[in-house]
């Protein structure tokens, strides 16, 4: 399985390697910037994820992500943006352009994982205990009025929560890893409660189907089935989406 890692900093590019090496069997491959990672995609390689580098010269990440998703035969491959800038306005034209998210620097191991974890399941594992997030959200009006905020305050709300999903993923992780799985059913609680709030249904939804024994099945007191890491992270990955597309329809809402 193929991954590109794009960054014109050798080092940076050398330290993003080791972490993707860290989580699981992987091909990886490097490119020296976004021109030199358009060259090898044109001459056939079909890596199953890109991490790019967003600020780099001849061809910047963000004109790479551009030419990727204007390209058919790329349908589907992940494109996660490596950068040390996360302000609205980047994270807002990466979310239109179509990224599958972030990797903010200094690199953590967890933030790698959580966009590897869809690709480390066995088939079907993903599928069958993690359904894939869908966009199933309140309207922003609604949630605006529901809460009793304004939408400077939303973005706030949104952007905290993306922040506890990505500690979260680790965590959890840490969690099932030492066989704890009811606590690790109870933080997927909270996060859906976080969810809920934020009129995140579709994710909400998700999350609920993943640790149904946190919600209605506790009540009957079932026995929850074992969480697998790879199918909480990948819910997770998705979790994060929803918020990234949530907050873009904040952004233009408010601007109207």
């Amino acid at each position: 399985m193929k991954v590109l890692v794009v960054d014109d900093d050798v080092v940076s590019r050398m330290v993003l390697m080791h972490l993707v090496d860290s989580c699981g069997s992987f091909e990886i491959l490097e490119a020296e910037d976004g021109a030199d990672a358009w060259r090898q995609l044109e001459q056939g390689l079909r890596p199953a994820i890109c991490f790019c580098d967003l600020r780099m010269p001849r061809l910047s990440g963000m004109e790479l992500l551009q030419r990727v998703r204007a390209e058919p035969a790329f349908d589907g491959m992940p494109f996660v943006l490596v950068t040390s800038a996360n302000d609205d306005d980047t994270v807002q034209s990466a979310d239109k352009a179509g990224a599958a998210g972030f990797i903010v620097k200094p690199f953590q191991a967890e933030q790698v994982r959580q966009h590897l974890a869809p690709l480390l399941a066995p088939a079907g594992e993903a599928r069958a205990s993690a359904p894939e997030v869908l966009y199933q959200a309140e309207a922003p009006a609604a949630t605006l009025q529901r809460l009793g905020i304004n939408h400077e305050r939303l973005l706030v709300y949104l952007d905290g929560f993306h922040k506890q999903l990505d500690a979260a993923g680790g965590d959890i992780g840490a969690l099932l890893a030492r066989g704890e799985q009811r606590e690790a059913q109870l933080r997927l609680e909270r996060l859906r409660a976080g969810c809920l709030t934020l009129g995140l249904d579709g994710a909400a939804a998700t999350l609920q189907a993943l640790a149904p024994a946190a919600g209605a099945a506790a009540a009957a007191a079932a026995a929850p089935a074992p969480l697998a890491s790879a199918a909480v992270q990948a819910a997770l990955a998705g979790v994060v989406r929803a918020v990234l597309q949530q907050s873009a329809e904040v952004r233009q809402a408010g601007a109207a």
